[in-house]
């Protein structure tokens, strides 16, 4: 698509004018919030939305409703369907939405109402998604927050302003290419996720149907038997052993772990070698379990590194176990259900190195494991790649959607407008 040919076509000569929002909407809001720690504010039938919930997208509803007393005790109040949303606060400064249901809303939305005489709420939508990057640049103090005299100013190319009809019409074109776009990405992630969901359903079969031995079928040991479980140890103040130099330990922290990977193999930070003397020290190879977030987790280590508290290590493994059986097995769900059932069992609040110590492993010969994480490993591979292909193809679309978008929105005089 040529953007100068399309829109000298869909344009047919007619100028486009750059107006203030604030000219092309019907009002301009924010809302407010009821005051937290008033129970009877909260927990009621109204739909109350957070910027957190603006997301370039279509809000069918909120993750928190309010009362009528809350509604009348506090600033917000109802917005009909079909507003444009702007989120003025932090992290989700600049980002758009579209309610589909009237609602309410806190302070830090601005809620669009726009003249439909005069601007197609989703061509205003589609427009400001555009402008993210430049929205945010507007923001001001340690938020980078904006508000609603900023949005008001923010300019929207209106094609062929004399002629209403004509405009809306050429507006309407646009939307419909562009939902188009966003039609074909909402349907690849569909698709993708279903087939995600089976071949996860057919590894966790597999799984649990080749980990599952009959009595006397093989040996059984519990974990504290034939492998070294340990806790990890943090060392204090541990922001005076973070160290960017090059001859640091590797620093294995929850947030270097990826969900559906099997190995963790980077870390974000270093620490000194007096920091990891003060640590527990693992080897490529052995294993670490979260022992207070999503607990019992299995990870192989890539590399070598030092482990605060909040894991548990298993290693000395290996005369018994197959590193790729061991997680397979430890992944299973009857051994989740196990961790869970001694969390649950309200006598202890974490999964510590007393409770792994207690799990019985199944241990048929070194050559059957191998068999069985082969096996396995295939249905891994498989379930991981479409774990990994679902965010890229997303990801592919979201940049075609953007690339079509920015050629039908690229009026003369934008830089100026701005």
């Amino acid at each position: 698509m040529s953007s100068v040919n399309f829109m000298d076509k869909l344009l047919d000569g007619a100028e486009v004018e750059w107006k203030a929002l604030g000219e092309v909407a019907k009002k301009i809001s924010s809302g407010g919030t009821p005051r937290t720690g008033v129970p009877e504010y909260y927990g009621g039938d109204i739909p109350w939305l957070r910027t957190q919930e603006v997301d370039f997208g279509e809000i069918w509803d909120t993750g928190v409703k309010i009362t009528e007393a809350g509604l009348k005790n506090s600033s917000a109040n109802w917005i009909p369907e079909n507003c444009v949303i702007v989120a003025m606060y932090g992290a989700t400064v600049g980002k758009i939405g579209i309610n589909k249901i009237p609602m309410t809303t806190n302070q830090a939305c601005a809620n669009i109402q726009l003249n439909e005489n005069v601007a197609n709420y989703r061509y205003v939508f589609h427009f400001l998604s555009s402008q993210y990057e430049h929205i945010k640049s507007l923001g001001a103090g340690s938020q980078t927050n904006i508000n609603a005299g900023v949005v008001k100013k923010l300019q929207i190319p209106i094609p062929c302003p004399e002629n209403p009809k004509k405009s809306l019409e050429i507006q309407a074109e646009i939307v419909r290419i562009l939902d188009a776009f966003t039609e074909l990405t909402a349907e690849l992630t569909a698709e993708l996720t279903a087939e995600l969901t089976a071949r996860k359903k057919q590894y966790n079969y597999y799984r649990d149907q080749l980990l599952s031995f009959e009595e006397g079928e093989v040996e059984w040991k519990t974990l504290g038997e034939v492998a070294n479980v340990q806790r990890g140890a943090s060392p204090r103040p541990i922001a005076k052993y973070i160290t960017d130099d090059e001859d640091g330990v590797p620093w294995i922290k929850i947030g270097d772990t990826s969900p559906g990977s099997k190995y963790v193999n980077s870390t974000a930070q270093k620490v000194t070698l007096e920091g990891s003397r003060k640590s527990r020290i693992l080897n490529a190879g052995d294993f670490i379990l979260s022992n207070s977030m999503s607990f019992g987790r299995p990870y192989i280590l890539g590399i070598s590194g030092a482990i605060h508290d909040g894991w548990a290590s298993i290693s000395g493994y290996r005369k018994k176990l197959n590193s790729d059986y061991l997680y397979h097995y430890l992944s299973s769900n009857n051994v989740q259900n196990y961790w869970a059932g001694k969390i649950n069992s309200g006598s202890v609040s974490n999964l510590n190195a007393d409770i792994i110590k207690t799990l019985p492993i199944p241990i048929p010969d070194l050559s059957e494991q191998e068999r069985i994480a082969s096996v396995l490993d295939k249905f891994d591979a498989l379930t991981n790649s479409i774990t990994e292909g679902l965010p890229r193809e997303i990801a592919l679309r979201q940049k075609q959607y953007e690339y079509y978008r920015d050629l039908l929105l690229s009026f003369k005089g934008a830089a100026d407008a701005k």
